[in-house]
């Protein structure tokens, strides 16, 4: 039987206690589902968390970045014939219904390749994950500009996280949704292609929404709602930040580095 869903979460040294509530959200549900736990750390005791019959576990030691390692998983759920696939970060959690939710708001919507949930930390506050495509200067202000100078330019970085859109309707068209929680029509995936493998973390998720963006519909959906502790590790740790001016170099390269038209 074709499988209705499909997820992967990719792994990497995990907290144990946040990972199980993940996979639980996913598992927990009358749907047809599969999971895929592609595990980039160098030891596999992660292994054990993949006892139900729902989960595949593969150890991937290489560690070949975010991106690469959900490939692994799309090409399984191309070959299981899922009709949408979820890329879910190990730190999101929701509660059941959550799932049947944007399974329906799709099936009503044949246009919409990618859509994407209401997210909030799990005390509440909201987290603004719908963004305009980004430019250099985006980037380097979130990442590195000290925060009374952020101040000075309060208004474009609002307008790039859609702060002047009401985020409790419907948005259509976005042309960067966080990749946190990608809720994917695998027809249209096969299409636009998978992850660009070039980028071994962050804006692999700009790439891939821009080029559903282009043949579908991409859509913020705040009738679902899930919870994502995010850790925001490109603004504590140099590697993190460093990591993030590789991945743009070869998104700017791609896309051009003066601000697209969308």
């Amino acid at each position: 039987m074709n499988k209705k869903i499909t997820s992967c979460i990719v792994l990497y040294r995990n907290d144990r206690t946040m990972l199980e509530k993940a996979i639980n959200s996913f598992l927990n549900t009358e749907l047809n589902v599969k999971l895929y736990l592609v595990d980039n750390s160098s030891s596999d005791e992660l292994k054990t968390l993949g006892m139900d019959t729902r989960v595949e576990y593969i150890h991937n030691p290489s560690n070949p970045g975010f991106g690469a390692a959900h490939n692994i998983a799309i090409e399984k759920a191309i070959e299981e014939g899922s009709k949408y696939h979820l890329v879910l970060n190990p730190d999101i959690y929701f509660e059941k219904g959550t799932l049947e939710k944007l399974c329906l708001f799709m099936d009503s919507n044949a246009d919409v390749g990618h859509v994407m949930p209401k997210v909030t930390y799990p005390n509440g506050d909201f987290q603004y994950l719908c963004k305009t495509n980004p430019t250099f200067f985006d980037l380097f202000a979130r990442g590195f500009m000290p925060s009374f100078l952020k101040k000075i330019f309060q208004k474009r970085m609002a307008a790039y996280e859609y702060k002047n859109q009401d985020y409790n309707k419907i948005i259509y068209d976005i042309p960067y949704l966080s990749g946190c929680f990608m809720f994917l029509r695998t027809s249209t995936l096969k299409k636009v292609g998978f992850f660009d493998d070039r980028i071994f973390m962050y804006l692999e998720d700009a790439d891939l929404t821009r080029r559903f963006l282009e043949i579908s519909h991409t859509v913020y959906y705040p009738e679902a709602h899930v919870y994502h502790h995010f850790a925001k590790l490109t603004h504590k740790e140099f590697k993190f930040k460093w990591i993030t001016i590789q991945s743009a170099f070869i998104y700017f390269n791609k896309w051009g580095w003066l601000k697209s038209i969308y």
